[in-house]
């Protein structure tokens, strides 16, 4: 079943005059998101956020369908972009020092922390800035429909565009900077310190208990004091959330990552929106 969750789009929008506009998607196996940036006025004009509910289990097969359903029930999903970037959304990936990498060996990255299959397909994106490599497995056929929809396109793992984009914001920060990008039964944590990327996890939760400890865990093992780390938290979070307050309770300088986008947004685009979908406004 799809649930749509939000649908936001500028007033009196010519759906049939999409040049010079780029479209970002994101999807995961339980959702799918995207947004329609004017690149001419530099303004967000369009977001959509549609939840997957399966009363069976969530696969590869049924994520397709509801691609497909989605974009047959969304008109503006039908036209062409002049751009179009899509990030793969799950913990099938690996971050690698490039020191250690070959390419004839993807396979044993990922299979290290994951169930793997003799069928799967391996992709790899180098972090910008970085001498990393994340090695992860792609959702094949949902590429292959989005060649058929765009023809081309650029793909990237969400995680590679996550710590791109904070690195790049917050490289200069004095102090050391915990990020948590939090979503619905998971969040992941990257850390900058010393002008360096520390570390990048993701963590499935169920309690506000699994998500600190998951949190002062990761600090304990860099050896970060809570008293003087920054703990900044962005995507599906409030300040009035139980996650923020127990945060706090441990924590001493907790906050809500704010919107340094040079980018323009129609009104109906909140700053709670722009927080929640921070990785979505920033994939281009």
């Amino acid at each position: 079943m799809i649930q749509e969750k939000r649908q936001i789009q500028k007033d009196n929008l010519d759906l049939k005059d999409l040049t010079n506009k780029h479209l970002s998607i994101q999807f995961s196996l339980d959702g799918f998101s995207f947004c329609v940036l004017d690149k001419s006025s530099k303004t967000f004009l369009a977001l959509g956020d549609y939840a997957f509910e399966e009363k069976t289990s969530h696969t590869p097969q049924n994520l397709l369908t509801n691609i497909a359903d989605v974009f047959d029930a969304q008109d503006i999903l039908k036209n062409k972009f002049d751009s179009v970037t899509v990030s793969h959304v799950n913990d099938l990936s690996s971050l690698v020092p490039r020191s250690l990498f070959d390419e004839k060996k993807l396979s044993s990255y990922v299979e290290f922390n994951n169930k793997i299959f003799k069928h799967d397909f391996y992709a790899f994106d180098e972090l910008k800035n970085h001498d990393m490599i994340n090695v992860y497995i792609p959702f094949v056929n949902v590429n292959n429909f989005f060649i058929d929809q765009f023809g081309g396109f650029e793909y990237k793992h969400f995680s590679t565009a996550l710590v791109e984009t904070l690195f790049n914001i917050y490289k200069y920060s004095l102090s050391p900077q915990i990020f948590v990008h939090i979503c619905k039964s998971h969040f992941e944590i990257v850390v900058i310190s010393d002008k360096k990327l520390q570390l990048y996890n993701t963590f499935k939760y169920s309690t506000k208990e699994d998500f600190i400890y998951y949190i002062l865990f990761t600090a304990e093992q860099l050896k970060m004091n809570p008293e003087k780390l920054e703990l900044k938290l962005l995507g599906n979070i409030e300040k009035d959330d139980e996650l923020y307050n127990i945060a706090f309770k441990y924590i001493r300088n907790v906050s809500l990552l704010e919107n340094r986008s040079k980018y323009k947004y129609i009104d109906s685009i909140t700053e709670e929106l722009k927080r929640q979908y921070f990785m979505l406004f920033h994939q281009f």
